[in-house]
Parts: C-alpha cells; structure tokens; sequence
C-alpha cells in the first residue's frame, strides 16, 4: 500500500513539475496565482528532487522527511492559493494531501520494521 500511495503521489509530482515548465495555462495560472516565474521554476526543479528521494529505498531518512515536510506545505499553500482565487482548483490539492499522509505514515511503518 505504501508503495501504491508513494508512487500515485510521486506520478501527480513529476506531471505537476512537467506542466511547471510545459504547459502554457499552468504557466498563466501560476502567474494569476500572484506567484513570480522563479518560483514557479524552483518548484517544478525542488519536486522533481524529492520524487527522486522518495523513490529511492536507501535515501537517508532525514531527506525523505524534508521531502514529506516540503510537499505538506507545497500542498497546503496550494490549496490555500486556489481557495483564495476562487477558481475551484483546490481539490487535487486535497487529493495531494491524503496522498501524502497515507505515503508518510505508511513509510514510518516501513522504516520502524527494518
């Protein structure tokens, strides 16, 4: 189950990073979002890192936890952002969120039986 959630979650990041770059209407709704170019670059490149560190089995745990911390508040400021334009986009914010709990309390079992 870890491994579903872990990986769901990690397919949602790399396209949210791809559209980050790629996708023009991202592009115009980080912008109307209020959120300058840089930031919208030094996410898609910080998410893409930590997708990989969740992903490696052997990363140290101190970075597997910078990586849950930073996606809670990525996640939690997104929704935020969204509810706050009113532009109804803040449900895969939501979905993000329990996406990620699941994963995080599922890898603390992990690491407590190794």
């Amino acid at each position: 189950m870890h491994w579903t959630a872990t990986l769901i979650l990690c397919a949602f990041l790399l396209l949210s990073s791809y559209t980050y770059f790629f996708s023009e209407s991202t592009i115009d709704g980080v912008r109307d979002l209020g959120f300058p170019d840089f930031f919208r670059i030094q996410l898609g490149v910080l998410k893409i890192l930590a997708v990989v560190i969740l992903l490696l089995p052997k990363a140290p745990i101190y970075l597997k936890e910078w990586a849950y911390a930073g996606f809670f508040f990525d996640f939690v400021l997104a929704f935020v952002a969204h509810l706050q334009a009113q532009d109804g986009e803040y449900l895969p914010a939501l979905v993000a969120i329990v996406l990620l709990l699941v994963s995080y309390t599922l890898e603390g079992q992990l690491t407590q039986e190794a």
